[in-house]
């Protein structure tokens, strides 16, 4: 009857012990997937020094590194703004890094940060 005992026991414990390694690796696991959204968010981004800004018109005229995301090569380029906003505290020749999408067949600029 004894032994009976003590191999439930040593199941119980066995089984939680499972239960819980299984849920650190997911926690682990998610974790890391959150690290790696984040890198990935950061790359998105890309480099660039600014040529033109014309606020009416919501343009911005970028030299710019590869742009992964839309798998364009370095090049300067015309960008419309998303928001007027985005390009204050922006000045020719200085050094930014944006995000750009293509919407509706126009490459729109929807963040854009001065690089010090």
């Amino acid at each position: 009857m004894k032994s009976m005992k003590q191999m439930l026991v040593l199941v119980s414990i066995a089984s939680a012990t499972a239960f819980s390694g299984s849920a650190f690796a997911q926690t682990t696991m998610d974790a890391s997937k959150m690290g790696d959204m984040k890198m990935m968010a950061n790359n998105d981004m890309t480099q660039g020094e600014v040529r033109k800004i014309d606020k009416d018109a919501k343009k911005i005229t970028i030299r710019h590194g590869e742009i992964k995301n839309l798998e364009m090569p370095p090049m300067t380029m015309v960008f419309q703004v998303r928001d007027s906003a985005l390009l204050e505290g922006v000045k020719v020749g200085g050094k930014v890094q944006f995000t750009v999408v293509k919407d509706k067949g126009t490459l729109v600029v929807t963040d854009l940060q001065t690089v010090k």
